[in-house]
């Protein structure tokens, strides 16, 4: 198994790990979730997809891992403490979308990846970045996978304490990362996998069961038994040793990937 190699593409910190052998292969990109794993090393170290044909690279999230604030995570607490959904929720995700055409362009000017579709998966947040790479860009596609995502934004909005005080300006950004109703779309560029945690928060765990429904035969519902929202205990910043239900998440995405890869 070869050694991870970390770097930096147009700014954002990766993690990549290799195929076996040196050709040169496809691509599958990933973006972490916000709680644990909550860096590309730890992501990387949970959903390693060992075996697969292809660079998994493995994206750090904004305010993560090398984009710690002081090499801590204080910074984002205090987002959520300011607005928890404009100033970190959909704040984030519009950052890791909006950067994502040069990182991959600058992945594939450094790495041996080839030129065709590529795969994405995400975790948590990093699911909802996913599924706008898949519905609201032109990024061509083989097959994407989410885990424990977060579908519904406004689902996610309501698991911090409070009512939010929606407006106009909020309404319109949480509206804009609800992917029940871009679900067609998402059918038409691409296969979905659906991994829900069966402990997941209950919104969460139905807006996934929902998706994988809206979808039909382009999508697949994984549910896994005794995973709660987490894929790693904490601090989840460094990569540390896969639990046994990510060792299942992880089987799921390789199997699945492996399939749309055609190997």
């Amino acid at each position: 198994m070869s050694s991870p190699i970390t770097g930096t593409a147009a700014g954002v910190p990766f993690t990549a790990l290799p195929p076996d052998g040196d050709k040169t292969a496809p691509l599958i990109v990933t973006w972490h979730m916000l709680d644990a794993p909550r860096s590309d090393a730890a992501f990387a170290a949970a959903l390693p997809m060992n075996g697969l044909p292809a660079w998994r690279v493995h994206l750090g999230m904004p305010m993560c891992g090398a984009r710690m604030v002081d090499g801590a995570m204080d910074a984002g607490l205090e987002l959520i403490r300011e607005d928890v959904l404009m100033s970190f929720l959909h704040a984030f995700v519009k950052q890791a979308t909006e950067e994502f055409p040069e990182a991959l362009a600058a992945i594939r000017a450094q790495l041996p990846v080839d030129d065709g579709p590529i795969g994405v998966l995400g975790g948590s947040l990093g699911g909802a970045v996913a599924l706008r790479v898949l519905a609201d860009t032109g990024t061509p596609i083989f097959a994407g996978a989410v885990v424990n995502a977060a579908i519904r934004m406004r689902s996610v909005v309501g698991l911090f304490p409070g009512d939010y005080p929606y407006d106009a300006e909020s309404e319109k950004a949480v509206d804009s990362l609800d992917f029940l109703p871009k679900a067609g779309v998402i059918a038409s560029r691409a296969p979905l996998l659906v991994v829900s945690g069966e402990l997941d928060h209950p919104g969460l765990r139905a807006d996934a069961i929902s998706l994988a429904d809206a979808m039909g035969d382009q999508s697949e519902l994984l549910s896994i038994p005794g995973l709660e929202h987490p894929l790693a205990d904490e601090p989840g910043i460094e990569p540390a040793p896969q639990l046994p239900q990510a060792r299942a998440v992880d089987a799921g995405v390789t199997a699945w990937f492996r399939r749309h890869l055609g190997v």
